[in-house]
């Protein structure tokens, strides 16, 4: 089948990308979906760093390749093999298919799927297939998903049904901000109640984190960026302080406004300055979370010593060490009692033609989540 999609041909182009228009809106062939893969018609997908990062080089991926990982949509059509999904369900995209099979999905974390990171790696479905083609070229899938199109066919394992009363383009961000940073604050962190945390990174999944942390009951928030906008945005989704990091002492100015620094530091902008700030600001016995993604020739380094003499704790955490088929429900249902609003994060809804400019504005810090919508 025909369809309309954004793909990217060429990494590093400079900003403004509506100069420089890095994504062309094209007409694809959609394969039909092969033994255990659903096609989709997607109906709002966000943009986040994960695309950007791709965009600007920094994550690199082979090219040409269909963007777009967070996403929402209706089932259009199931493969052989597929049983649990029916057309008219509405389901959200996960963007690491988890095979449930290798042994980081034996033992409960799908997120470290081997064969999920090999063909994201790769920019195939899990199946290793490529469904997408543009003039008899393959062109890449993003992440298994590929969700900047009207419609895409993805493994069933990269697929949670969910609630069909939660309008799309909110659903959607739960498949990677949500999740992402509500899971580093539960999962991974998995935070006292009445601990004090720092978010170091106000973008969607900062936002996010500091909403898990609301939620999880922390008694102090700090919320940390160089944007006074998100920060005045941080104060109204919970955040009792606020600091602007282009501060040169703001570590010193943090630690000593909590008394020695905080319980749990997140770092979410993907940056090595952030994470500086998140683990200069993590007290002694603390624990500092990562869920940033920076190049991977950027280096972080730090005093050895401290993780021994002050019994620091330094983690990373990819999907929020989530369980999708499992978190992505229960996020749905805080957020349907009102204890997760997530619906706050959203800042604007883009068509597809509007791409290039969306990504202008989430790489200058214009915005928490854009979401495009079909």
């Amino acid at each position: 089948m025909k369809i309309r999609a954004a793909v990217l041909h060429e990494l590093g182009l400079p900003a403004p990308y509506a100069k420089s228009k890095p994504i062309k809106i094209e007409t694809l062939e959609l394969d039909p979906p092969g033994r255990g893969e659903v096609l989709v018609q997607i109906k709002a997908a966000g943009l986040c760093h994960s695309d950007l990062s791709v965009i600007n080089g920094s994550r690199p991926r082979p090219m040409p390749m269909a963007l777009g990982h967070e996403a929402a949509g209706v089932v259009v059509e199931v493969g052989e093999g597929v049983t649990d999904l029916q057309p008219g369900d509405h389901v959200v995209c996960a963007f690491v298919p988890s095979c449930g099979h290798c042994l980081p999905c034996q033992e409960g974390r799908p997120a470290l799927c081997e064969p999920g990171a090999k063909t994201n790696t790769e920019g195939t479905l899990l199946s290793g297939e490529r469904r997408i083609h543009l003039n008899e070229e393959t062109v890449h899938h993003h992440l298994g998903v590929s969700a900047f199109a009207d419609h895409a066919v993805v493994s069933r394992n990269s697929l949670i049904k969910v609630d069909p009363e939660i309008p799309f383009d909110k659903v959607a961000v739960f498949g990677c901000a949500v999740i992402t940073g509500v899971g580093a604050v539960v999962n991974t962190a998995q935070i006292e109640m009445g601990s004090t945390v720092a978010i170091v990174g106000l973008g969607g999944v900062g936002l996010s984190a500091l909403l898990g942390a609301v939620t999880a009951g922390a008694s102090r928030i700090v919320a940390v960026d160089v944007n006074d906008g998100k920060l005045e945005e941080a104060r109204k989704l919970g955040a009792t302080d606020t600091f602007n990091s282009k501060d040169p002492e703001v570590v010193t100015l943090i630690r000593e406004a909590t008394g020695g620094g905080v319980d749990y530091a997140f770092e979410t902008a993907g940056v090595v300055p952030a994470m500086n700030v998140a683990y200069g600001i993590t007290k002694r016995g603390g624990t500092t979370v990562t869920t940033g993604l920076p190049h991977p020739d950027h280096l972080f380094s730090f005093p050895q010593v401290t993780l021994t003499a002050e019994e620091r704790t330094l983690k990373g955490s990819y999907v929020g060490s989530c369980v999708p088929a499992r978190d992505i429900p229960r996020f749905i249902e805080l957020y349907k009692q009102g204890r997760l609003p997530v619906d706050k994060l959203l800042t604007d809804r883009l068509s597809l033609d509007e791409i290039n400019e969306g990504f202008d504005r989430l790489a200058k810090g214009e915005a928490s989540r854009l979401v495009v919508v079909f």
